[in-house]
């Protein structure tokens, strides 16, 4: 060290810089004056090179104007909805690391720096978990902290895992990740998606448990427990069937073909006993039900290859996105 002479020290310093990781903060907001100077001041306090991305979505308070006033870039989303907003933050955007946080200061931004270490370290998506440390403690309304349960309990069956945190929305990806996962939900529900995708992908996740505080005083939620529940039962119920359509419609077949089975047997009993059919609605009905379940298995199965298929273009996709990645990048730090 005491042998390096200056231009070798300027050297270094300037491959330090080259290599150095982009990282963005992105933080979706919808009327949240209470708290977001407190969140992206804390942001910038543990991420100091980062770029805090603050995208307004409609809101009708002093949100944007508060965000911009503590340092973060502020953007304007007019689809409404969070999946919306996340959708143009991944488009828009461009970092080696991408952290996001919901802007009501419920997650801690000191968990972040470690959160970006794990993506460098190689993980697509890091789950910033709730449900370990302090949010059933510190959340106040019963009914969400049963729906993390039930939304937890269906996918780790369904998927054969062993996620904690399925809804959070403390997350941090790669850029491979960001640029492609494909945002298909508007709203709230969008963290499921994000999960349920990761495991049928088989991507790299990482959980990483984060202390979780309830909203301030004065800050309201803008989750409607029905509603957007419903929301989220129909995306695990529409992507089960997108992404798990052999066991999805085996279950449909088994179920359409018992009824039918039910109403045949005794038909064919009577048939049997005395060689006449005295209940042809019930045979044909039960005979429609019988046949429709025998189509329902079929149609699992070719949904299922297709499925199977579109994974595995989903890698190769990866693949070569990662690659042009590291092309780009090695003729960036030869400038």
């Amino acid at each position: 060290m005491y042998g390096m002479n200056k231009n070798d020290a300027l050297h270094n310093f300037e491959e330090r810089e080259k290599n150095k990781p982009e990282v963005a903060v992105l933080i979706p907001c919808y009327n949240e004056e209470v708290t977001i100077k407190k969140v992206v001041e804390d942001f910038k306090a543990a991420l100091p090179e980062a770029k805090i991305y603050v995208y307004d979505n409609n809101s009708s308070d002093k949100t944007a104007e508060i965000a911009a006033k503590a340092g973060a870039i502020v953007r304007k989303e007019p689809r409404q909805g969070k999946g919306n907003v996340i959708r143009a933050m991944f488009e828009d955007i461009d970092a080696d690391v991408y952290v996001m946080s919901d802007g009501d200061d419920t997650y801690p931004a000191d968990a972040a720096p470690a959160m970006v270490e794990k993506v460098l370290d190689g993980y697509d998506m890091i789950i910033g978990d709730r449900l370990s440390s302090t949010y059933f403690e510190e959340n106040k309304r019963p009914m969400h902290n049963f729906g993390n349960k039930l939304v937890r309990g269906s996918i780790n069956g369904l998927f054969s895992a062993n996620v904690t945190d399925i809804m959070t929305g403390y997350r941090a990806f790669s850029f491979t990740f960001a640029k492609t996962y494909p945002v298909l939900s508007k709203g709230f529900e969008v963290e499921t998606e994000m999960t349920i995708h990761s495991l049928d992908k088989n991507l790299k996740l990482y959980e990483m448990p984060v202390q979780y505080r309830d909203r301030p005083e004065g800050s309201d939620s803008k989750l409607n427990t029905l509603s957007d529940g419903f929301k989220v039962l129909n995306t695990i119920f529409t992507m089960i069937r997108e992404y798990k359509p052999l066991p999805f419609f085996t279950i449909l077949a088994c179920l359409f073909s018992t009824i039918g089975l039910i109403a045949v047997i005794p038909v064919l009993i009577d048939y049997a006993q005395t060689g006449l059919v005295a209940r042809f609605p019930t045979l044909f009905t039960g005979g429609f039900l019988v046949l429709f379940g025998v189509l329902m298995f079929t149609t699992g199965i070719i949904l299922d290859v297709l499925a199977k298929r579109e994974r595995k273009q989903f890698i190769e996709k990866a693949n070569e996105f990662a690659y042009l990645r590291r092309q780009l990048r090695g003729k960036k730090q030869d400038f």
